[in-house]
Formats: structure tokens, sequence, C-alpha cells
């Protein structure tokens, strides 16, 4: 696996080994205080519309290729069906069933990834850095791709800030390639307010899934499934 800029052992490095993982402990610490009446509102929520478990533990690919359970408010019914899309990743439309009433705010609102800062205060994520996808993933890097291995997976990125869920597969791979070897302060900076510019006008929170005749037709399925329940 390639290694992140080798040649700058400088401030770069300082920041990537050291400054940024104090900041990820330091702010996940407080936020996960914070936390714990938030879990009381939205689990209160999350049952009431259904019964159903109030956490998602979603296995994903972490720094180094290894696997971690990546944690989420549940915002699908229970057992909902995995629909991908052509290029592999997962499907997100506006119109998917699979979600639930409460879980459509939390995406919108992006509430339903604040859990994952227990996985920061973990070790298992950084506040900044590429998006961490399902692992079928992990064969499909190319070698070019595979330095973003490097760095820690983000609750929030480059990708996600700039392209959310505009980005098709290859494009998200390019965009994580290129954070890892740009990443500095100002870069991880510049994406915490373009993400909160994001998540407050709403921009690319759903995918243009309109030529995904396979993916619009399995999620159709479902909506007519679930309605005969």
């Amino acid at each position: 696996m390639q290694k992140i800029r080798k040649e700058d052992e400088g401030e770069f490095s300082l920041y990537i080994k050291f400054f940024k993982r104090v900041i990820d402990i330091f702010v996940s610490f407080f936020v996960c205080l914070g936390l714990i009446p938030v879990c009381v509102i939205v689990g209160i929520l999350i049952k009431k519309e259904d019964g159903g478990a109030i956490f998602y533990n979603a296995e994903r690919i972490g720094q180094n290729g290894k696997l971690f359970k990546m944690y989420k408010f549940r915002s699908m019914k229970e057992n909902a069906p995995d629909i991908r899309l052509a290029d592999g990743s997962t499907y997100n439309g506006a119109d998917d069933p699979r979600v639930t009433k409460i879980g459509k705010i939390l995406r919108e609102t992006s509430i339903d990834e604040l859990p994952q800062f227990i996985n920061v205060l973990k070790g298992e994520m950084s506040i900044i850095g590429p998006r961490p996808d399902p692992p079928d993933w992990l064969d499909k890097y190319p070698e070019d791709i595979k330095i973003f291995l490097s760095v820690r997976p983000g609750i929030t990125g480059y990708s996600q800030a700039y392209f959310r869920n505009d980005a098709d597969g290859e494009m998200k791979m390019q965009n994580d390639a290129y954070y890892a070897k740009n990443c500095s302060a100002l870069m991880d900076l510049k994406i915490i307010f373009k993400t909160i510019e994001s998540v407050f006008k709403h921009e690319n929170t759903y995918k243009d899934t309109e030529n995904e005749k396979q993916a619009v037709e399995e999620a159709q399925r479902l909506l007519e499934e679930y309605e005969t329940k």
C-alpha cells in the first residue's frame, strides 16, 4: 500500500500523525457527552415508529483495510435488503421505500451519522476523512487509489462535503485519494465549513437515480411489498 507523501516529514506529517488525532479525541469526547440526551430523544422516536433497534451497526472498511463496525441511528426498516447502483454504490433515492419516516428526517439533517463520534473516540474513524465503504469494495480499489486507506475514514470528508451523493463510485475513490495526498489542517477546516453549508442547504442529499433502472425497479417492488403488509 502506498504511504502518504513519503517525501514530506514536516508539518504535514506532524498534523496527520499527532494533532489530527488529538483534535479527534478532544472533540469526540465532548460530542459523545452531548449525545446522551440526543440518543434518548431519537431513540424514543425510532422506537415509537416501529419498535425496532435504535442503532444500525454497519461493517465498513477502516484504516489499512481493517474492518470495523460503524455506528448510525437506524434510518431504514429493520432487515431492509441492500440495493446497489450500477457502479456498486448503495441506492439512496429520494423515494427509497426502505427509509422510515423518522429516518428520512435523520438523513436529511445528518443526525443519523452522530453516533460515529463514538467510532472517532475509539480510534476507528476521524472527524475528517474518506467516507468508509462496505467490505465488498476492498477488492475493487485500483492500486493507485489505495493510498486513501492510509488515513482513518471520516464522519465527513472532501468528497462528502463537496459532492455528497452526487459523486459515483469511481469519482468518490479519486476524491478520497486526492484527500489522502493533500490532507492538511487548512483543508480539514475548509471541509468542516463546507459540510455545515451542505447540510443546511440540503445539497445533494439524494443520489440521482434517473438512469438506474434496475435499482429503481427493485425499490418500487419493495414499496409495493411494504404496502401490502
